[in-house]
């Protein structure tokens, strides 16, 4: 009786293409940007041990209001994104924070490299009139992942290959970061999106008062209007 031998599972090698893993293993404020940003510290992992030459990375940020819960207080504020509470199941849908494009340098094994984050303080926008209504806790984040991976062909040319859009990776933000990043580059600040006209308006006010700003001539308009 014979006995077949058992296939050995191929070993990866360089006909096989380097499987990336990712993770978000931290967040923070960047301080001394020339506009205000935080960063990710994103990890990435080749288990295999293939070297990679480069990797042209396309990451989709993405805010996922569903994946986490609210106080009343914290509803309230939601409204005027989401409805009232009894429309959430359909309206709490993915929220476009920003879209990024990061080059990673060679690296076998595994590297870290930062994600830069623009962070904006005009409430019009959906992504920050989100996080400034989050009083604390996580804000729950979703990174989907594209883009090119060059590596070593087994006759020492360049491959490439597509990073499929299946990966994708949760990250639960600490909210406190997204504010300490706000509040340093806007202390004490707060923005108004004000049509032209308005705007024109108001400076014109700001003028005949003789008021330095136009924080202080909305003050004195408001003190106004609740003396009268």
């Amino acid at each position: 009786m014979s006995v077949e031998p058992i296939a050995e599972a191929p070993l990866p090698g360089a006909d096989s293409p380097p499987d990336l893993e990712f993770t978000v293993v931290g967040a923070r404020p960047v301080r001394y940007a020339a506009a205000p940003m935080l960063a990710l510290d994103l990890q990435i992992t080749e288990p295999n041990g293939l070297p990679v030459y480069m990797l042209a990375l396309t990451i989709n940020l993405m805010i996922e209001p569903a994946r986490r819960s609210y106080d009343e207080q914290t509803r309230e504020r939601l409204i005027e994104l989401f409805g009232t509470p009894d429309r959430w199941a359909v309206t709490t849908r993915s929220l476009v924070w920003s879209a990024l494009d990061v080059v990673v340098p060679a690296f076998t094994g595994s590297t870290t490299v930062m994600v830069p984050i623009a962070c904006h303080y005009d409430l019009e926008l959906a992504a920050a009139k989100y996080l400034h209504s989050l009083p604390d806790g996580e804000a729950p984040l979703a990174l989907h992942f594209n883009g090119m991976v060059y590596y070593p062909g087994d006759d020492g040319g360049l491959q490439m290959v597509l990073i499929p859009w299946t990966k994708s990776i949760d990250f639960r933000m600490p909210v406190a970061v997204w504010r300490e990043t706000v509040e340093h580059y806007y202390p004490n600040t707060g923005w108004v999106a004000l049509r032209s006209q308005t705007l024109e308006a108001l400076q014109r006010a700001k003028l005949q008062r003789g008021l330095p700003t136009l924080d202080a001539a909305i003050s004195e308009l408001l003190n106004e209007v609740n003396d009268a």
